[in-house]
């Protein structure tokens, strides 16, 4: 139900699995097995997998902490987009990749549920995207010491409001891992 023409494609896009960015992310090795499982699910149906990697002055291109995670390995052939904002959109090619690919509809994994993945996936909703998040396929640190809910109400809470999210012509939801389908929005 994408605004964009002519794009009736769908992607895997996963965010900033970096190995600082879940070094202490709640149930790191659960969430990044469902996104290994998310993308060999992706690799199997010729669905494009577009990795995103975060760049700043505190992880530094390059060095090992910015590194994807040893579990997951992008493809040579798979598109990997650098950015330094939340969202993944912000002054990156990733437009410009999805228009190439004529990717309507996006399936987001990745960390951080409160940072990057809430910001691409309203990112990716205000462009004109049915934006699918995989529900125990993201994650996040706890930041409850700065008065922030736990990692594991940030998540829940951010699949419950993302479930029933959308916009004029433009779907949202969540789903979990198994349950992905790439020829149609899976409900959950």
């Amino acid at each position: 139900m994408t605004t964009l023409a002519n794009r009736p494609n769908v992607a895997v896009v996963v965010i900033d699995v970096q190995n600082r960015v879940v070094a202490n992310a709640h149930e790191r090795d659960a969430v990044v097995a469902n996104i290994a499982h998310l993308v060999d699910h992706a690799r199997r149906e010729a669905v494009p997998v577009v990795w995103v990697q975060h760049n700043d002055e505190d992880l530094e291109r390059g060095s090992e902490p910015w590194q994807i995670v040893p579990e997951l390995a992008p493809n040579e052939s798979e598109e990997l987009i650098h950015k330094s904002y939340g969202d993944s959109f912000e002054e990156t090619n990733l437009e410009e990749v999805l228009a190439n690919l004529k990717v309507g509809r996006l399936v987001i994994a990745g960390a951080q549920t409160d940072q990057c993945i809430r910001s691409t996936l309203h990112g990716a909703m205000v462009r004109g995207y049915d934006t699918q998040l995989v529900g125990d396929a993201h994650t996040t640190e706890d930041q409850s010491q700065w008065g922030a809910p736990t990692a594991d109400l940030v998540i829940a809470h951010t699949n419950l409001y993302w479930h029933y999210h959308s916009a004029p012509g433009r779907t949202g939801g969540t789903v979990s891992t198994h349950d992905v389908t790439f020829s149609e929005p899976a409900s959950a």
